[in-house]
């Protein structure tokens, strides 16, 4: 898994204007174009898996029917009326990866240091050798006295069947991340971003993703599987009072809810126990995301839901380009 670069602009590589999302539910392709200020999408298609095909997880198999996702893709790429690139980016299940945010009084001054670092701070937390891992990490929160990364842990082979699918249409994902971090880039580039502690709330068909913002800082990250039978109220609940407690909050200045537009767990019940335990509504993150949609594309929630990761990747990439 990679995040963005801090590469002087003429050493990067061009951004990539195609993005590819595998669910446990569907493969999704966005394709932009336009420069940082006009970016829009261009393209888009979608194709749904078949409930045996994939089982986004930690540990074990995940890609179970590979020709049938392989299929999914290849059709999706066809409605959305585009041809492969060589390059393109890669978004994939919050579950298939942990994400521990790592707090250093002090920062190694070498990019192989700071990894020794991070590993050791994972490694007793990761149930498998860290050497099978791969592990990436980027600064989510700084102040004077303290710098807090985000590190990302993926078995190399989980990462590796999901490379594949991109790899097989000739395709190579130079960049891949996890589905929340991208959603949390979609609702930080829409034209009125969320301001103050605000909370994402990401719902899967196997999971549920919530993360406290400060702003454009990460503070607090939860990923629960549908296994752990805990009901979203629970969560959320648990969540409100970390923020209370811990980070002396009030109230979240706005919550970002994402995934439940195709009806995982019902969206319009979501959206009012949501809105009955923290006081305010729920809110999609489809305004950037439908203002970045050519007129002749669907603009249905469902759609605008289906984009919104892979259009968090794009759009950051262009931020960074």
């Amino acid at each position: 898994m990679s995040f963005a670069t801090r590469l002087p602009s003429w050493l990067r590589p061009p951004p990539v204007d195609l993005a590819i999302e595998i669910t446990s539910r569907r493969v999704a392709v966005a394709q932009v174009s336009g420069g940082r200020a006009d970016t829009a999408v261009s393209a888009c298609g979608s194709d749904a898996l078949p409930a045996d095909a994939l089982t986004p997880q930690f540990i074990g198999p995940n890609v179970v029917r590979k020709a049938a996702v392989l299929d999914a893709a290849r059709r999706a790429l066809e409605r959305a009326g585009v041809k492969a690139p060589r390059r393109v980016a890669l978004v994939v299940p919050d579950s298939i990866a942990r994400v521990s945010l790592v707090t250093l009084d002090h920062v190694p001054e070498k990019a192989a240091d700071l990894d020794q670092v991070i590993r050791f701070h994972v490694k007793k937390a990761t149930p498998f050798p860290i050497e099978e891992a791969r592990v990436s990490h980027a600064v989510v929160h700084a102040d004077a006295a303290t710098t807090t990364f985000a590190a990302v842990v993926a078995r190399h082979d989980v990462l590796g069947d999901y490379e594949a699918i991109p790899a097989a249409l000739g395709m190579h994902a130079g960049l891949v991340e996890i589905a929340s971090f991208n959603l949390i880039n979609a609702a930080l580039a829409s034209p009125t971003p969320p301001t103050g502690d605000w909370l994402l709330v990401s719902i899967a068909a196997e999971a549920t993703t919530l993360a406290i913002m400060r702003g454009t800082s990460l503070m607090f990250y939860r990923h629960r599987t549908a296994v752990d039978n805990e009901p979203l109220s629970a969560l959320v609940h648990q969540t409100a009072m970390y923020h209370e407690d811990r980070m002396g909050g009030t109230v979240f200045s706005r919550v970002v809810l994402c995934g439940a537009a195709a009806g995982v767990g019902g969206a319009e019940q979501v959206r009012r126990d949501l809105s009955l335990r923290l006081g305010l509504p729920a809110d999609g993150i489809e305004t950037r995301v439908s203002s970045a949609v050519r007129d002749r594309l669907s603009t249905t929630p469902d759609a605008l839901d289906m984009l919104a990761a892979p259009m968090g990747l794009l759009l950051r990439e262009r931020q960074v380009a």
